[in-house]
């Protein structure tokens, strides 16, 4: 968990990188050693932005590949500039935003025998997961569940990002399950 001010600093880096792809057109570059050890860790992390509390962007990652501090610049901006459901951002947009960062924790495979069995087992408000079936690959943060409050609605809906029919179901459907740290 991070503190306050880690997580007050990643926010800055997160607008600062929004700001400086309205002026240059890339993420900003950030400097790891004046930053504390755990913004140098490698972890996946989405960024969320909002604008008038509708979503305007959500970009990010399902495994750490960079440093903390690194990732939430690339996907602050990525999420501003290069989420194929909205335009890019505008200047006037900047300061309507509402950026979340989701920090996320080490994925658990689930194993349950049915459908129903898996519903059963899910933590609304808890649980962010990650559907993967043959080449087909989809991820609901834990956040989802403040728009799909009912377990079977979450699942056909995630079934649905992950680029199948709502009432699919296979045995080979695998699941993993994660938390995420949010502010």
């Amino acid at each position: 968990m991070l503190n306050k001010q880690q997580q007050q600093k990643l926010h800055s880096i997160a607008y600062d990188s929004i700001q400086h792809g309205l002026a240059h057109g890339t993420a900003m570059a950030v400097d790891l050693s004046a930053l504390d050890a755990e913004l140098q860790t490698r972890r996946a992390t989405f960024v969320t932005l909002n604008k008038h509390g509708q979503l305007r962007g959500c970009i990010g990652m399902l495994e750490p590949v960079r440093p903390l501090a690194e990732d939430v610049a690339h996907n602050a901006f990525a999420a501003a500039f290069s989420d194929s459901r909205f335009p890019p951002l505008q200047q006037d947009e900047l300061n309507q935003l509402q950026i979340h960062i989701s920090i996320l924790g080490t994925p658990e495979e689930m194993t349950f025998a049915s459908e129903e069995d898996l519903i059963t087992q899910l933590r609304p408000g808890v649980d962010g997961l990650i559907m993967e079936e043959g080449s087909r690959r989809g991820t609901f943060l834990p956040s989802v569940w403040e728009s799909l409050q009912d377990r079977r609605e979450f699942l056909n809906h995630l079934k649905i990002k992950s680029g199948l029919p709502a009432d699919y179901w296979s045995d080979s459907i695998r699941i993993k399950r994660y938390t995420v740290e949010e502010f």
